[in-house]
């Protein structure tokens, strides 16, 4: 933000308590801030694994920042989005601490009703923005921006004004934060922009205390700069396989491991899922350009998750072709000798050349709908239905 303009506290990284200590030391006064370095809201009232409570401390001495670090870094910090897992901190973030007299609430984001941009700001920052929205909505202010130009000092003004700054020059530098968030938006390819807060302080500056960024991943070509910065361990790690295998993926804490293609099937999968008292472990989408290979990566990923009792596969061959998944489930369930039950639906393109490659080959499932005497031998369980009721009923009832 820097690089644009944006006032922010000043801030310095560290990766050890001892860097902690001699950022502390160096900064140029005591009374910091330290915060944990983890992709996670709610750092705050967050718990480390190690029992130590809270990823925001006020820090008043060298010595002090370096034991809270010493307890923050190595250890996983727990919020309310991170799962019980929590994510792990590698390092913290030492701040100047500013008092302020307001907190907001700003960003910046694509609206789904406007078909554009706009700027979201309230003047009840600091908290849960959801929480606002649903108990004061006239709390919420919406500006569309206009994409090419951006959006104008006076419109900017305009809403600095609505959110109660009182004089000339904290609404101008207010106006002036919405401007360059914006211009980060467009020249960034971001999905997001979260300031909150953004806070005018005791001393009468307007700052952005805090920030949350999203960036398109298909706009990392001409974004080297800003994916450089991504840090992996913050990620859930079969996320990270399946984004390297152009899989779109996100895990989930059920026990149905999933393989569908298309997003909308998939989540339609999920729900009947739960219908029927099952519990998804994944979103999974293959996507119309699935091969073999990558349905076999596919299987690897949701069979890394030890939570995983069953699999069901559901497939409407559109642009997928049936017949690669059946490649793909067979080369499957040879190589890595799957013991999980495994529920297959196969409608659409390439169908009927999907059972017959299935029928062909002596280790699969017979029909469609009975084991082969091998299979059964060898522990391994395919089941076949055309109808995803039945499938996904099925699927769940084996997950038990």
């Amino acid at each position: 933000m820097g690089l644009y303009g944006i006032p922010t506290p000043k801030s310095i990284p560290a990766k050890t308590p001892e860097e902690a200590y001699d950022v502390a030391k160096n900064f140029g006064q005591d009374k910091l801030v330290i915060k944990a370095q983890v992709l996670a809201g709610g750092r705050g009232k967050g718990k480390f694994n190690n029992g130590f409570q809270g990823g925001v401390h006020m820090v008043d001495s060298p010595s002090q920042a370096q034991e809270i670090a010493s307890k923050m870094i190595g250890s996983s910090l727990i919020t309310k989005q991170t799962g019980s897992g929590g994510r792990i901190c590698n390092a913290v973030m030492l701040a100047e601490r500013r008092q302020p007299a307001h907190e907001y609430y700003v960003a910046v984001l694509n609206d789904r009703a406007s078909q554009g941009v706009v700027l979201v700001a309230s003047a009840q920052g600091g908290m849960n923005i959801e929480e606002v929205a649903a108990k004061d909505p006239t709390a919420i202010i919406t500006t569309p921006i206009k994409f090419e130009s951006g959006l104008s000092k006076a419109e900017a003004i305009s809403v600095a004004q609505k959110l109660g700054f009182q004089d000339e020059k904290t609404q101008s530098a207010a106006a002036d934060i919405f401007i360059n968030l914006y211009k980060i938006f467009k020249e960034k390819d971001a999905t997001q922009i979260e300031i909150n807060p953004m806070a005018l302080t005791t001393d009468g500056e307007v700052l952005c205390m805090d920030a949350k960024f999203g960036f398109d991943d298909n706009a990392e070509f001409r974004q080297n700069d800003i994916f450089e910065l991504r840090d992996i361990s913050q990620e859930e790690p079969s996320e990270v396989r399946a984004q390297k295998a152009n899989l779109n993926f996100i895990k989930l804490d059920g026990s149905v491991g999933c393989l569908v293609n298309g997003a909308g099937l998939a989540m339609a999968t999920m729900d009947v899922l739960s219908l029927h008292g099952g519990q998804p472990a994944n979103f999974l989408d293959v996507g119309g350009g699935a091969t073999p290979e990558t349905v076999k990566e596919a299987f690897e990923i949701l069979l890394e998750d030890p939570k995983v009792k069953s699999i069901f596969i559901n497939i409407f061959g559109g642009i997928m072709r049936c017949d690669y998944i059946a490649e793909g489930v067979i080369k499957a369930t040879k190589e890595l000798n799957l013991k999980v039950p495994l529920v297959v639906r196969l409608k659409g393109t390439k169908e009927q050349e999907a059972k017959q490659y299935v029928l062909s080959d002596p280790q699969s499932f017979l029909g469609l709908k009975l084991f082969d005497r091998m299979i059964r031998e060898s522990g391994l369980k395919i089941e076949a239905f055309d109808s995803l009721d039945e499938a996904a009923e099925r699927a769940s009832r084996l997950a038990d």
